[in-house]
């Protein structure tokens, strides 16, 4: 047994007010077992004790050792507190009280985003690294925009445009797969006849828009944006989502996810298949922003300058995807 002192070995402190009973040699505990890390008596630490030989020291030494570590980091927090009140007050005084506060719930929800706060992990969340913002700058004035809009886009399919192969729901929010081709649907010109696509019944020119959909049940879908010239008719690519000069998609392969527009695929690297993806159109920014709303965490971000309105587009080619309302 080793023990803090001058030379003395642990033994009832004369004059001590009663304290803790030990429940198997009914003394007092007034010794802390370093190695055990918890309260013991003389007769533990002694001859027979389960803590003989263990590095021990007295219990009001370590209560103090303690109570100094508490204090040291209350005052560790405290100057954090006030150089964060400086902060707001200093660079924030424009701001109202609901842009500090949708703040706050923007740092705790990045936190909470996997991977996030891993450098290894945040190369794979895709960022661009050309891009010259901070990759978590922009989870953050993402997150802010979603949060100050007043609700997402009631987007719905033009059924008129929705491809024989697909089954669109009675609220014109659901396409279902269907590997035969219906007889059922009559052709015309905005109707896709063989890619299994379909386009939104609005279109968006100008301002912010968001919508989101539901993507847990498919494999295979492709969720984004296209010119209302995108061509319907035919096999090749002129009528396939981002293989052309008229789309930009996010797609789903199995577990292959990317980004393509005109022929050119970029393979991003997700951490877990979202159950739902959110599309964010900044059209006076010429952004466009994909993201996984139960985290907040930005999957992909495109700069373009659109050549006119945007229509919301999807295609499916397993199960089935929802736009959420």
């Amino acid at each position: 047994m080793s023990a803090e002192g001058a030379g003395q070995g642990p033994g009832p402190e004369p004059g001590s007010e009663p304290g803790p009973i030990c429940p198997e040699h009914g003394q007092a505990l007034n010794w802390f077992c370093c190695s055990e890390r918890r309260l013991v008596c003389a007769a533990c630490t002694g001859l027979g004790g389960r803590c003989r030989g263990h590095r021990i020291r007295r219990a009001e030494k370590r209560a103090e050792e303690l109570r100094n570590k508490i204090v040291d980091q209350c005052e560790r927090l405290q100057l954090q507190s006030a150089t964060i009140t400086k902060y707001v007050a200093d660079v924030l005084p424009g701001k109202n009280q609901r842009a500090v506060q949708k703040e706050q719930e923007i740092f705790e929800r990045t936190e909470e985003a996997e991977g996030i706060l891993d450098p290894k992990e945040s190369e794979k969340l895709n960022f661009n690294e050309k891009c010259t913002r901070s990759p978590l700058l922009t989870q953050l004035w993402a997150t802010a925009i979603l949060g100050s809009l007043s609700g997402t886009e009631d987007v719905r399919m033009d059924e008129r445009t929705v491809s024989p192969f697909l089954q669109l729901s009675d609220d014109r929010r659901t396409l279902t797969f269907n590997a035969k081709k219906s007889k059922a649907c009559a052709d015309g010109p905005e109707r896709f006849d063989h890619w299994p696509n379909a386009l939104a019944d609005t279109s968006f020119q100008a301002g912010l828009h968001a919508w989101m959909v539901n993507v847990q049940n498919s494999c295979a879908y492709k969720v984004g944006v296209a010119l209302g010239q995108l061509p319907r008719k035919g096999s090749g690519s002129d009528s396939r989502l981002g293989c052309n000069a008229f789309s930009w998609v996010f797609s789903r392969y199995g577990q292959d996810f990317r980004f393509s527009h005109d022929g050119q695929h970029e393979p991003l690297a997700l951490l877990r298949c979202p159950a739902q993806l959110g599309v964010l159109l900044d059209l006076q920014a010429q952004e466009l922003l994909f993201y996984e709303p139960a985290s907040g965490t930005v999957l992909h971000i495109h700069h373009a300058s659109f050549p006119g309105p945007l229509f919301p587009v999807f295609a499916v080619a397993d199960q089935t995807i929802s736009i959420v309302h």
